[in-house]
């Protein structure tokens, strides 16, 4: 199989409303695409059809009632209102046939004036250099899951928590991870690509793994829901994501997520709602 960037894979075509794409399983977690990566294919003919460039994405929020699979996607696109200022877009991607699919709310908006502030720190965590990739070797005798094909086209460095080989006492839900893609999606300024950001925020059961420590039954947290909200453009190789999960109940899960660049600025914020899912042998 051929692999593309993410520029090459986040590709819509079509018009007036109906968009078609195609998508490999080389972005697949455990079992399907992940949702990132399905959101940011709405995202895409969201633009389309907005076809606004003066217009950046400011925040969105995805539905996942039912699974999207790699493959033929259809893409329906409905705008809500297109404003001087700012516009609301609806999107649903489902697999060619499928009853349900993914559906999107994204707004869109220029700048205006309002206040500038930042009431968050960035956690004190060594440099992606200093920090051990994913793509390293397993330790001998460590059977657990081995890496998705999704860690094939992003890298992740483990900044802050512990690797599911160890043994801890679980204590708090915090962990923080490097991550880039191997080929940036680069907008014409030079900046990541915002639908990459959207990407890369949706990977945030591994603050759950932290928070309840080495499991004898293995499972997995798919998707509910995601809102990402985007702030400043991301302006270096490397992405933070710093995620913290403040509540767990009745095979739900809540989780957060804060984005930032190598330079301290503050990218993004996303969070989610997760179900649990036990595999099975």
């Amino acid at each position: 199989m051929t692999v593309g960037t993410f520029s090459d894979d986040i590709v819509v075509t079509g018009s007036n409303g109906l968009y078609e794409a195609e998508l490999d399983d080389s972005w697949n977690l455990v079992p399907l695409p992940q949702g990132g990566v399905i959101t940011a294919l709405s995202l895409r003919a969201a633009q389309a059809e907005l076809a606004l460039p003066s217009q950046e994405l400011r925040s969105c929020t995805t539905v996942y009632a039912g699974q999207v699979a790699r493959g033929s996607l259809q893409i329906g696109v409905e705008m809500l209102r297109r404003g001087r200022s700012a516009s609301q877009v609806a999107v649903t991607i489902r697999n060619v046939g499928a009853d349900a699919g993914a559906t999107t709310l994204a707004v869109f908006g220029n700048a205006r004036r309002g206040p500038s502030f930042v009431d968050i720190t960035r956690p004190d965590v060594p440099p992606p250099a200093q920090c051990r990739s994913y793509r390293e070797p397993r330790p001998p005798g460590f059977d657990g899951q081995p890496p998705f094909p999704f860690w094939t086209r992003v890298e992740g460095r483990g900044a802050l928590g512990h690797p599911p080989w160890e043994t801890w006492e679980p204590e708090q839900s915090d962990v923080a991870t490097w991550l880039r893609f191997d080929d940036p999606p680069r907008t014409a300024d030079g900046t990541l690509d915002p639908l990459g950001v959207v990407a890369l925020a949706d990977r945030m059961p591994g603050c759950i793994g932290e928070r309840i420590g080495p499991q004898s039954d293995p499972w997995f947290a798919p998707s509910a829901d995601l809102t990402v909200h985007l702030f400043a453009p991301a302006r270096t190789e490397w992405l933070l994501a710093h995620d913290r999960a403040r509540w767990a109940h009745d095979g739900w899960a809540s989780a957060e997520s804060s984005l930032w660049d190598e330079n301290g600025t503050l990218i993004a914020y996303a969070t989610q709602m997760m179900i649990f899912t036990y595999l099975e042998g």
